[in-house]
C-alpha cells in the first residue's frame, strides 16, 4: 500500500511539474527549471560508447589458457549518467554514475557505480567555488580531466590519468577543492584522499619482501612500487589562460573539441603531488624500504577554432609536455578493456592483449590535430573530422623511446549526440635483452582497428 501511495504521489508531482510555466523545452536538453527567473535547475544527460574492435595481440596472448593472436570484439567503453542542480544562486550538486570497459572477458553483471559525487558553494562571483566529494577535479594537465561527451580522437589520452583506478576510482578522489575564474584565468586546487592500493579490482604491484628475493631478481631492485602504507593526501592543481573565448569550468572535465562552436586558445600548467607515495630498495644488499613522493609537473596547449561561423568548420590541436617522477624505474602497463588475460608460452614485457607500458618515470609529450569540415559537408547525414595523435615516451626504465600514434575519422552526424569513430592504432612491443634491459622488438609492433558509436543526450 505504501508503494501505491508514493507512486501516486510520484506521478501527481511530475504532472504538476509538466503544466509548470517553468518546465519547458531546453536546448541544453533534459532539463527541468524550478524558479520563474530560470536560475535554479535540474538536469540530466546520458552517453554510451560502444567499439566494434579487431586487435592484433600481443605475443603469448591467451584467453584462460588458450592462446589467442587476434581478436574480434564489442564492447561497453562507457555508460554514463549525469545528473546536476542549481540548488541555489550558490549552491550547486553534480553527480555521475554509470560502468566502464565492459568486454567479454569482464566480471558478468557488472553493476552501476558513482563516478562524482560533489556539493560546492560559489563564495564570490566565481571568483572563488568551494566544493568537496568523490570528484575530478585533477591537476597536472588538461586532460587529467577529461569531457568523456566531447572527446576529440577515439579514445582519452590515459596517459595522462596517471593513477587511474591504482590509488583512485577511474581518476576520482574523496577530497575537497577550490576553483574559480580571475578575469581570463581559470584555476583548480584539489587535496583527496588517496584510496589504498590493497582495495584496487585489480592487484597492484607491491614491493617483494627483502628476504624473498634471490639475486637473479635482483632486477626487481632501484625499482619503485607504489607503498602498501596508509596514503598521505594528494594535493593536484591546474591553471589555465585563455586567450580568447573562456571555457566553463562549471564541472572538471574539459573538453576535447567544441565542433566547431568556439574560438579556445588555451595555455595550462599543473602538478600533482602526494609525499611517500612510492617505495623502493636501492640494491640487492639493501635492506632499507626507501619512500618517495609521487611528483607530476605538466604544460600544455589547446587550440580550438573555427574559421568560418556559418560553415562551422574548424581546427583542433593540442600538445603537452609531462614530466612523471614515481621514483627509480618505475613503469605499469596498462590496456583499454584487454583482449586477453593471460599468456601461453613466450611473451613479451608488455603482457597479453593490447598492453603496453603506458605510465612510468620519465618524460612524455603527447600531441593530436585534426580538422573539421564544414557542417553539410555530407548534405543532411553531418560532417567528417579526421585526426592522428602520438604519444612519445622516455621512460628511465626502457632503453627505447616507447611510441603509439593513432589515426582517425569521426564521423559527425549530430554534433556530439551521434557519432561514428574509426581509428587505427599502432603500438610497441618491449622484450628483455640477455642484460636484462628493456628495448622495442623492431618489426613487431602490433595494431588494433576500432568503431565505436556514441549516442548521448
Amino acid at each position: 500500500m505504501k508503494k501505491i501511495f508514493f507512486l501516486i504521489i510520484f506521478y501527481i508531482s511530475l504532472n504538476s511539474t509538466a503544466q509548470s510555466p517553468v518546465a519547458r523545452y531546453s536546448k541544453e536538453g533534459l532539463k527541468i527549471y524550478i524558479s520563474d527567473d530560470s536560475t535554479r535547475y535540474i538536469k540530466a544527460t546520458g552517453i554510451a560508447q560502444i567499439w566494434f574492435r579487431y586487435n592484433d595481440n600481443n605475443p603469448g596472448s591467451a584467453i584462460y589458457g588458450t592462446p589467442v593472436k587476434e581478436t574480434f570484439d564489442v564492447g561497453l567503453r562507457r555508460v554514463r549518467y549525469q545528473t546536476m542542480a542549481q540548488v541555489t544562486k550558490r549552491v550547486f550538486f553534480y553527480s555521475q554514475f554509470g560502468i566502464n570497459s565492459l568486454n567479454s572477458l569482464s566480471a558478468r553483471k557488472t553493476g552501476l557505480f558513482f563516478h562524482d559525487v560533489t556539493a560546492e558553494y560559489n563564495v564570490h562571483k566565481n571568483y572563488l567555488v568551494l566544493g568537496g566529494g568523490l570528484s575530478g577535479w585533477n591537476g597536472t594537465s588538461r586532460f587529467s580531466s577529461s569531457a568523456v561527451g566531447s572527446i576529440f580522437g577515439l579514445d582519452l589520452p590515459v596517459v595522462q590519468e596517471t593513477t587511474n583506478d591504482v590509488t583512485d576510482q577511474f581518476v576520482r578522489k574523496l577530497g575537497v577543492y577550490a576553483k574559480g575564474k580571475l578575469n581570463r584565468l581559470d584555476y583548480r586546487i584539489s587535496a583527496a584522499n588517496p584510496f589504498p592500493v590493497q582495495n584496487a579490482l585489480s592487484a597492484v604491484a607491491s614491493l617483494p619482501g627483502a628476504s624473498t628475493v634471490t639475486p637473479a631478481a635482483a632486477g626487481i631492485y632501484n625499482t619503485a612500487y607504489f607503498s602498501t602504507k596508509a596514503p598521505e593526501l594528494q594535493y593536484q592543481g591546474y591553471f589555465m589562460w585563455d586567450f580568447l573565448e573562456k571555457e566553463s569550468n562549471q564541472l572538471p572535465y574539459n573538453a576535447g573539441s567544441y565542433l566547431g562552436k568556439k574560438r579556445v586558445f588555451n595555455l595550462g600548467a599543473g602538478f600533482a603531488y602526494q609525499k611517500n607515495a612510492m617505495v623502493y630498495r636501492s640494491s640487492l644488499a639493501d635492506t632499507t624500504m626507501r619512500y618517495k613522493p609521487l611528483q607530476q609537473l605538466g604544460v600544455d596547449l589547446f587550440f580550438d577554432y573555427y574559421l568560418n561561423k556559418e560553415k562551422q568548420n574548424a581546427v583542433t590541436a593540442y600538445a603537452s609536455f609531462l614530466n612523471y617522477d614515481f621514483g627509480p624505474n618505475y613503469l605499469r602497463n596498462a590496456a583499454a578493456m584487454n583482449t586477453a588475460n593471460g599468456t601461453s608460452g613466450p611473451a613479451g614485457f608488455n603482457g597479453s592483449g593490447n598492453s603496453i607500458p603506458l605510465i612510468g618515470t620519465g618524460q612524455v609529450i603527447f600531441a593530436q590535430a585534426g580538422y573539421l569540415f564544414k557542417h553539410d559537408l555530407l548534405k543532411t547525414q553531418g560532417t567528417l573530422q579526421p585526426y592522428a595523435s602520438a604519444i612519445y615516451a622516455n621512460y628511465e626504465k626502457l632503453k627505447d623511446p616507447m611510441l603509439v600514434y593513432s589515426v582517425g575519422v569521426n564521423w559527425i552526424m549530430s554534433g556530439q549526440n551521434s557519432k561514428i569513430s574509426l581509428d587505427y592504432q599502432s603500438r610497441p612491443i618491449f622484450n628483455t635483452d640477455v642484460n636484462g634491459d628493456l628495448h622495442e622488438t623492431k618489426n613487431a609492433r602490433r595494431g588494433q582497428i576500432v568503431l565505436q558509436y556514441q549516442v548521448s543526450f
